[in-house]
């Protein structure tokens, strides 16, 4: 998978644990839609967020790209507007696959024919493809939690098994 479109939440919590290049080893290109980065860049540096400093060089690096969405889904859950324009960008560009953490927006997602991924999803799979190795795993995800990032207990225990497992496997 060379491409995937991205929400807020997955690149906000790896720009926190200083993980944004995950995203940027497993992806050729990460498209975000307008919205997204108005949320993550534009209302993050005004709030002084170091993430949104590190997002915005991804873009101006050119990994992360802004696309305008020309035409907005109609989406009968009340999700956010950001997440819409996820949906809306990848119908548009025929990407399947997009990153986003909050159910509703999976649920919208799926709904609309797409296969979403969260966070752990992809750290995971950077395990998996020998990115991360165990030890690291853990290190990142204890980091995205300190950072504010909700996962229940027993999501957090499942995911260390499965990256445990993965990385025996490898």
């Amino acid at each position: 998978m060379q491409y995937i479109i991205s929400n807020a939440t997955p690149l906000i919590y790896l720009a926190k644990a200083d993980q944004l290049s995950l995203l940027h080893e497993m992806f050729e290109t990460i498209f975000i839609p307008d919205a997204v980065y108005s949320e993550v860049v534009i209302h993050g540096k005004n709030k002084g967020e170091n993430d949104a400093f590190r997002i915005e060089g991804a873009v101006k690096d050119g990994w992360i790209v802004v696309k305008k969405v020309k035409k907005i889904c109609d989406i009968e859950l009340s999700i956010h507007p950001g997440e819409v324009e996820v949906i809306s960008l990848a119908r548009e560009m025929a990407i399947k696959v997009v990153l986003v953490d909050d159910t509703k927006a999976r649920i919208a997602a799926e709904l609309a024919g797409l296969r979403p991924k969260g966070t752990l999803w992809l750290l995971l799979n950077a395990v998996k493809g020998k990115i991360l190795d165990f030890d690291r795993f853990l290190i990142v995800l204890e980091d995205i939690v300190k950072s504010g990032f909700y996962l229940k207990e027993e999501v957090f225990l499942k995911a260390v098994h499965q990256a445990k497992t993965l990385y025996e496997k490898a």
